[in-house]
């Protein structure tokens, strides 16, 4: 791949990487959004977030995707849910234009709504079966959260846009600087909810926690089917325990 573009949005400083399949967005050298024209899979946080939101007791019509990007974690869950209603909620219209541009996001058929998250839950009635928070900024030299799921606003306002028997799934980068913030958030969500499980990947600094009234085990997943070798192999890297 070879840089083609450096973009500034009024959140982050972005270059915009390319080959003649794939396509990434980094930031401070760190990919935050990657498509691949006939590739799903990265075993990156994308993986587990789609992941979490395949675990609820039924299967998925409606999904609410908190924090959007480039979309990389919606084009995997519509390639398995080519049915479901999709919507997304980003700050960074810029970024969602980058998207539209160079990583085909029109294609997915998602609603894309460009607001502030928090400020867009707090009007929103509708519910949803799954709700993912992945609700990141770029900071100097690190993503940071702006509003952190442990605060009793924010939860009931993601507990609000779940449907009956819904799924929250929450994106957690871990590693030095988030700990504190990945320990109280699971401590929250057990406080919260009858199930958490988290999943994990041996390639990312992430973990995606998936709260709900029951949550299933990633034996679920494994009829999922891919075409690609890689994706495959990724998938089947996933591992989940109940926390």
């Amino acid at each position: 791949m070879k840089r083609v573009e450096k973009v500034v949005t009024n959140f982050q400083t972005l270059e915009i990487w390319k080959s003649r399949r794939e396509c990434e967005f980094r930031v401070e050298g760190a990919v935050h959004a990657w498509f691949h024209r006939d590739r799903y899979l990265t075993g990156l946080a994308w993986d587990l977030i789609a992941a979490g939101a395949l675990l609820g007791k039924e299967k998925p019509r409606s999904i609410l995707m908190l924090g959007l990007a480039g979309g990389s974690s919606m084009r995997i869950l519509r390639h398995l849910l080519p049915d479901c209603l999709m919507c997304a909620v980003d700050i960074d219209g810029a970024v969602v234009d980058l998207a539209r541009r160079h990583m085909e996001l029109d294609a997915l058929g998602i609603e894309v709504i460009v607001d502030d998250a928090y400020r867009w839950l707090a009007r929103n009635r509708r519910k949803f079966d799954v709700v993912i928070d992945d609700i990141y900024l770029a900071g100097h030299s690190d993503v940071f959260r702006p509003c952190s799921p442990v605060e009793d606003k924010l939860l009931g306002l993601l507990k609000r846009a779940i449907s009956a028997e819904g799924v929250l799934a929450v994106n957690l980068v871990i590693g030095a600087g988030h700990r504190n913030m990945q320990s109280q958030t699971r401590a929250k969500l057990r406080g919260s909810f009858p199930m958490v499980r988290s999943i994990r990947s041996p390639h990312a600094l992430n973990e995606v926690l998936v709260a709900a009234s029951q949550v299933a085990t990633l034996s679920r997943l494994r009829t999922v089917q891919f075409s690609h070798a890689s994706d495959r192999i990724y998938w089947s890297q996933l591992t989940q325990r109940l926390i």
